[in-house]
């Protein structure tokens, strides 16, 4: 048994029991802040990644743009160069002898 003070045992009481309930809401408080810590990661996690597709939407717009105007360059291109080749060679002479015999077979 404790030894009588001059302090009133209500008070010790008061004391004693508000102690108790410090020292056993701690485990609960603790948890709770892990939790809202745990949330608050996991939703900035979900921001970044959300960020991240964005990004990723974007670049993939601007190469599929890239992409197309190679495509439309490349057939105009392809054209100039054909037609070069075509007025450079011997073809329209011999497109012209071709026609001419043609004709003169019928």
């Amino acid at each position: 048994m404790t030894t009588p003070t001059a302090v009133n045992g209500q008070i010790t009481d008061a004391v004693t029991q508000a102690n108790v309930k410090v020292l056993g809401d701690a485990p609960a408080l603790a948890l709770g802040h892990i939790y809202q810590t745990m949330a608050h990661s996991t939703g900035l996690s979900f921001q970044n990644a959300v960020t991240a597709q964005q990004q990723l939407n974007m670049a993939a717009q601007a190469a599929t743009v890239q992409g197309v105007n190679l495509l439309y360059s490349l057939v105009t291109a392809a054209d100039g160069v054909a037609t070069s080749k075509v007025n450079m060679s011997d073809l329209p002479t011999a497109l012209v002898s071709l026609m001419s015999a043609v004709k003169a077979g019928k």
